[in-house]
């Protein structure tokens, strides 16, 4: 977390802690009847609207900063650089093992085996695929 923003949640907390504390004394003197139960009901009004605004200003602190110190996000930015490096690296090897492999695809001895690759279709057998209205 950046120091402004840091610096910025201490004082809320610390402003959120004191409210509550005062209202917990505005409540016990409110049940106990003394005379202090007014000015700390008021002053504990008081206080929840500084410290509402003591939370916006970390969220607004917050937001600020990562505008101004962010990653900028536009095409020129580092990181898309380095992945649009990166891609060209990847296409260039695989394109590489192409050529060295003479093109042919890994993994597939027997191009015409098409028991293999489970198209029926070209073989004339229909009767396998369900279809017997054309056998």
């Amino acid at each position: 977390m950046p120091d402004a923003v840091r610096t910025a949640a201490v004082r809320a907390v610390l402003i959120m802690s004191l409210t509550i504390i005062q209202a917990m004394v505005a409540f016990l003197s409110t049940l106990t009847g003394s005379w202090l139960a007014f000015p700390m009901v008021l002053s504990s009004v008081a206080s929840t609207v500084v410290a509402t605004w003591a939370v916006l200003d970390v969220w607004v602190t917050r937001q600020v900063w990562n505008q101004r110190h962010g990653v900028v996000s536009e095409p020129s930015s580092t990181a898309r650089q380095m992945r649009r490096q990166r891609r060209r690296a990847q296409r260039a090897a695989r394109a590489a093992e192409r050529d060295e492999s003479g093109g042919r695809i890994r993994g597939r001895r027997n191009a015409g085996d098409l028991s293999r690759t489970g198209d029926l279709s070209r073989t004339g057998d229909l009767s396998r695929t369900g279809d017997l209205s054309r056998a």
